[in-house]
């Protein structure tokens, strides 16, 4: 098998995932402005929002380490994937999305969100054996 739980592209895996979560949610604090930008108007309070999702991910991204919290929290991530997707959709439709950037790159932004989807999802499963402290 190419990608198991306890092969290193596995550990690897986790790690990358982990990390673009607790980064991604430490930008929504030291740089707020671009995420407040892209939340949907019809949503109330975008500052406590992004302040939300940010905590969020960082909490679902380090409760991915430990094998006793990583199920859990990788279907937090699924979820909060799923629930954030709506301001993606609202940033493709914005002008630069609202930050000056290429229309094209917004619209090809929003497949990535499968893909993560599918990436937080693949820790959901059953796990024998990852355990970030072996070196297989």
């Amino acid at each position: 098998m190419i990608f198991s739980f306890t092969s290193r592209l596995g550990r690897l895996g986790l790690l990358g995932l982990s990390a673009l979560f607790v980064t991604a949610g430490i930008f929504h604090f030291t740089n707020p402005k671009p995420f407040v930008r892209i939340v949907p108007p019809q949503l109330p309070a975008p500052e406590a929002l992004v302040g939300i999702s940010g905590a969020a991910e960082i909490g679902l991204g380090l409760l991915l380490l430990p094998r006793l919290t990583r199920r859990l929290a990788a279907w937090g991530l699924v979820a909060l994937l799923v629930a954030v997707f709506p301001a993606n959709m609202y940033m493709a439709r914005l002008p630069g999305g609202g930050l000056g950037l290429p229309q094209w790159v917004l619209w090809a932004r929003l497949p990535l969100q499968g893909v993560l989807i599918a990436w937080a999802w693949w820790y959901t499963r059953p796990q024998k054996d990852l355990d970030l402290g072996q070196n297989r």
